[in-house]
């Protein structure tokens, strides 16, 4: 029995190592995140855990304004994502677009970008200083292709991609839960 025991754990083990990164998911505290300061497209100094993921359920993409094709391709992806959650995006979900490029992607730039694609109130595209920006990424794992989904009051985060099945996204982000803030703490992304 307790060899049985110990191969059903192997096993498990096992499988569980060779999952697709996107299908796994670990929980993080407000230490993993770096709190330093970042740009919105509006120009608005934040920080980037107090005031942008503290308390939030956020889905996180990584762009570069001046990409010929993927971030076009999954920013128009994450519009139509948009849609499907409708109001739920800014009171329940955050979507967060950060640059890959903090040199050309300044706010005036983001701005374009994000304006191209009538984004709503409830997304930042965010930029800062070129060591800040490549250290969150890092802390977060930046990839073109995959975005970053997370439940800070949960500390539940995995990966996912904009690329398959949207109507399983919307419902992966909705099963996320609970609902933005913890008690007493303000949304203070708008």
């Amino acid at each position: 029995m307790v060899m049985l025991r110990s191969l059903a754990v192997a096993a498990l083990t096992a499988a569980l190592a060779c999952m697709p990164a996107h299908a796994q998911s670990s929980r993080w505290d407000s230490g993993h995140y770096p709190n330093l300061p970042v740009v919105t497209q509006d120009g608005k100094t934040l920080k980037f855990y107090d005031d942008v993921i503290k308390g939030k359920r956020v889905l996180i993409s990584f762009i570069y304004t001046n990409s010929p094709d993927i971030s076009p391709l999954t920013t128009a992806r994450l519009t139509q994502l948009e849609d499907k959650l409708g109001d739920e995006v800014g009171r329940d979900v955050f979507f967060i677009s950060l640059t890959a490029d903090p040199e050309r992607d300044t706010p005036g730039p983001l701005k374009q970008f994000a304006d191209a694609f009538g984004v709503g109130h409830g997304w930042l595209f965010l930029t800062g200083q070129p060591e800040d920006i490549r250290l969150i990424n890092a802390k977060l794992g930046a990839k073109d292709d995959e975005i970053v989904l997370g439940n800070d009051v949960t500390g539940e985060w995995t990966r996912d991609s904009v690329f398959g099945d949207l109507d399983q996204l919307a419902s992966a982000i909705r099963a996320m839960g609970p609902k933005t803030t913890r008690p007493g703490a303000p949304a203070k992304v708008r």
